[in-house]
């Protein structure tokens, strides 16, 4: 295998989230799913947009989060992901190439504006998502770049993506370029609403095409439709040679062939939002995997880089990753 130009591409959604505090309260008056990523069009957006309280605008989306905690880390990432030629598009474009991040699908043209996520903060700090897909649903198999592709180690692909039709053909692309190549592939389960949708697809995809798995707990244990964590651990092994599953505030457990590592969460001063969570954990697990580190190691760093953007609003980190990994764990 040729050395690779970039550790990781991710594959998503291009998404701007609105971030806003709700009490309780106000998601039953507007019969949201507290905990849930809903997908509303763009009425419904509009509508609850208008009713919340002060909000704060940033490029999001799943993937592109975690393409981002990788070039805090010192990674290098690129991004496929679709957004309209609009303002919101704009800034989205300039948010993830300001990281140092290879982003050069086109823009869509006559088409929906660029996708946004009305992300609702409870006290708790659960996060309540309202997703209007927008644009995102133009991605399809002619914006995987082939070449980009090729010179990643590892192509990440985000399940939230996987409820437009075109993008199932885009996912099933790269992949298969990516194992022609000698790479390989990854994939995030999203939302446990979104593996409902899709459980036999993510089986069948993850049975054929999928190399590295990450899910949190709900996930997986949808995923299986088992009773309960223990059981859906034993159904995932040997379906993928790396499966690292989070489990919130009991930390995560990793499983490689014969391997299982257990893996305390990183002790954090206050819980504010857990929004962006499992896709920081993504980064700092790649990451490590990406240097050659042991399993334990790369679940430390994803467990580090999840405890940092759980301490504030938003889904990317607030300081630099690299700085917060070196002070809590040291060289490797």
């Amino acid at each position: 295998m040729t050395s690779a130009a970039y550790d990781v591409l991710g594959i998503g959604n291009a998404i701007v989230d609105i971030l806003a505090h709700a009490e309780d309260d106000f998601l039953k008056a507007h019969g949201l799913d507290k905990g849930a990523m809903a997908l509303v069009d763009a009425d419904r957006a509009a509508e609850l947009y208008a009713k919340v309280g002060p909000a704060v605008e940033c490029s999001g989306g799943s993937a592109a989060n975690t393409i981002a905690g990788l070039a805090s880390l010192g990674g290098r990432g690129a991004f496929i992901g679709k957004v309209a030629d609009d303002q919101l598009g704009g800034v989205f474009r300039h948010d993830i190439q300001a990281l140092g991040i290879a982003f050069e699908t086109k823009p869509a043209t006559d088409s929906a504006p660029t996708a946004t996520s009305l992300v609702l903060v409870s006290p708790d700090a659960e996060r309540t998502m309202q997703t209007y897909l927008g644009a995102c649903v133009e991605l399809g198999p002619d914006d995987i770049d082939e070449d980009m592709v090729g010179a990643a180690a590892v192509t990440y692909l985000e399940g939230y993506l996987w409820d437009p039709p075109a993008a199932k053909e885009a996912f099933l692309k790269a992949s298969a370029i990516a194992h022609a190549k000698g790479r390989k592939v990854s994939l995030s389960l999203s939302d446990a609403f979104c593996v409902e949708r899709h459980r036999g697809d993510f089986l069948e995809l993850i049975a054929g095409h999928v190399d590295i798995l990450f899910a949190n707990e709900d996930e997986i244990i949808s995923l299986y439709q088992a009773d309960e964590f223990d059981a859906a651990l034993q159904a995932v092994r040997g379906h993928c040679d790396i499966v690292a599953l989070t489990r919130g505030p009991k930390g995560s457990v990793v499983l490689a062939g014969d391997e299982v590592h257990v893996v305390d969460a990183d002790l954090v001063a206050r819980l504010v939002d857990t929004t962006g969570a499992g896709d920081a954990y993504a980064a700092g697990f790649l990451f490590g995997l990406s240097k050659g580190d042991a399993m334990a190691r790369c679940a430390h760093i994803g467990n580090v880089a999840a405890g940092e953007v759980i301490q504030h609003l938003g889904a990317r980190p607030d300081r630099p990753l690299k700085e917060l990994v070196q002070a809590k764990l040291g060289n490797a």
